[in-house]
């Protein structure tokens, strides 16, 4: 792939969050929400203090800590999140990424404690929505009780489709797709975006070792599946990942 095409990727890692309010939330898995509560109407002064903005948060930082008092569910606004937990050895398991526009907590709801870690990738903003409150308006207002159940069924959704009975080449397929159908429902390019995580981290993730996600990805690349050059990395023949998946072959 050429140097040119990379340099059209956008820079989701690194997002300038200093934009109107409209491209700052296009995408964000709160916008029926802030919209239901009044978001942009006259009568947001009353509940405006809901949602907070904060960061920047820079790469290694934490938004929140395993078994740390639940309080807030965090919507990325830029940059990229990965939930961490550790086992009882001490050794880190990687929960999963979380995109701009994707929300962060859920988890800690019924155990009133955050699970894991959250750990900052790039340099992130986020949305803070403290939950309590959030729960007060959701118990007065029907469309914000509906859109929250919404958001805690696809999260819980997310989790219980993981399938582990799959080959090395069939779990990072199934991981490019699933980045590239999730950065497309947000309106940005599904086929070319950046990896804010490591390497490292991605095996962990897909439970595999580290090298043979390196070999996996190589040999994507060598067959003209995929490119990559450090964090860029381009999809240049999604049809051949979605056959991988499925366990059939398709002429590259």
């Amino acid at each position: 792939m050429a140097q040119r095409a990379l340099n059209t990727a956008p820079e989701l890692c690194a997002v300038d969050f200093q934009a109107d309010h409209a491209s700052a939330c296009d995408g964000c898995a709160l916008v029926g929400m802030c919209t239901a509560i009044g978001f942009g109407e006259p009568g947001f002064q009353n509940v405006e203090k809901l949602i907070a903005k904060a960061g920047p948060y820079r790469a290694g930082d934490t938004i929140f800590r395993l078994d740390e008092p639940f309080e807030n569910l965090y919507a990325i606004k830029s940059g990229m999140v990965k939930a961490v937990h550790l086992d009882a050895e001490g050794h880190e398991q990687v929960r999963g990424f979380f995109l701009p526009g994707e929300l962060v907590g859920f988890e800690a709801i019924s155990s009133g404690k955050y699970r894991c870690d959250g750990v900052v990738l790039d340099d992130t903003w986020v949305c803070r929505l403290p939950f309590t409150r959030l729960s007060a308006v959701a118990a007065q207002q029907d469309q914000v009780q509906l859109h929250l159940f919404k958001l805690l069924s696809r999260a819980i959704s997310d989790q219980a489709e993981r399938n582990w009975d799959l080959s090395a080449d069939q779990r990072l397929a199934a991981f490019l797709l699933d980045l590239s159908q999730r950065y497309a429902a947000r309106g940005f390019s599904p086929i070319r975006f950046r990896l804010c995580m490591s390497r490292g981290d991605i095996a962990n993730y897909l439970r595999l070792a580290a090298e043979t996600v390196s070999r996996v990805l190589a040999r994507l690349r060598s067959q003209g599946i995929l490119d990559v050059h450090g964090r860029d990395a381009e999809l240049l023949k999604p049809e051949v990942l979605q056959a991988m998946l499925a366990g059939t072959s398709l002429r590259s």
